[in-house]
């Protein structure tokens, strides 16, 4: 029997319809799947439902891949496609395995020689950075960045020494309700030449990029970003 395929499909990375950032072609493909592992199974099926699936929603099944998830149920999540039906693997907001969990299940597809299939959509990282004017050719993503503030203060001395040093732009986020705090951190332990770009609500109406040294970070009101998804990047 052959295998089938494990599709990894982006959504939207805010509150709105699919197809409004989602290719056409994207949008054909989720539809037509029957089989879905998702972060949040009420997330994805908001997704779903904008999309109007081929199949009524309450036939599709939708298995949960979160950080709760035991690394023993994997194998399970793999069933439909060894079986030989296609699954989609959708993320909270975004590219599926880009600061996801789904990472590890497509490590295993790998191994267990399923095909798998990237498609096309919006990452925030990615969109930041191209906004942000910051050095393109060089660049790390790091997550998230330690919350303590000596460990992360730290951290950001680290991360702006190595990008003086290498001509690299350093990429990050926060948790929303604790995006203030690390822009006060950042604005308070960079050195006033660093460039910081906060890059907030991408591909929303209410979307947000604003890049500019630190010393022009200080002497202006600062933004709301408070509870909402923001990308921050900084290039000394």
């Amino acid at each position: 029997m052959n295998k089938g395929t494990l599709y990894l499909i982006p959504v939207p990375l805010g509150a709105g319809p699919a197809m409004a950032v989602l290719p056409a072609t994207v949008c054909v493909r989720a539809k037509s799947l029957t089989h879905f592992v998702a972060e949040n199974a009420k997330s994805a099926r908001a997704v779903l439902k904008s999309l109007s699936t081929d199949t009524p929603l309450q036939k599709i099944e939708i298995r949960e891949l979160n950080n709760q998830t035991p690394n023993g149920a994997l194998l399970e999540l793999l069933s439909p496609l060894r079986q030989g039906t296609n699954v989609g693997l959708l993320s909270e907001a975004g590219c599926p395995a880009v600061a996801d969990p789904g990472s590890a299940l497509v490590a295993l597809a790998h191994h267990e020689g399923i095909r798998v299939v990237p498609l096309v959509g919006p990452s925030s990282i990615l969109l930041a950075l191209m906004a942000s004017g910051l050095n393109g050719q060089s660049f790390t993503f790091h997550g998230y960045l330690p919350t303590e503030a000596t460990a992360r203060e730290k951290c950001l001395h680290d991360l702006e020494k190595s990008s003086r040093q290498e001509r690299r732009t350093q990429i990050f986020i926060e948790t929303p309700y604790r995006n203030r705090q690390l822009l006060d951190a950042l604005l308070k332990t960079c050195s006033p030449t660093t460039t910081v770009c906060v890059a907030t609500d991408l591909t929303l109406d209410s979307e947000q990029i604003r890049s500019r040294p630190v010393a022009e970070w200080r002497r202006l009101a600062l933004p709301d970003i408070n509870r909402r998804p923001t990308v921050f990047l900084l290039q000394a």
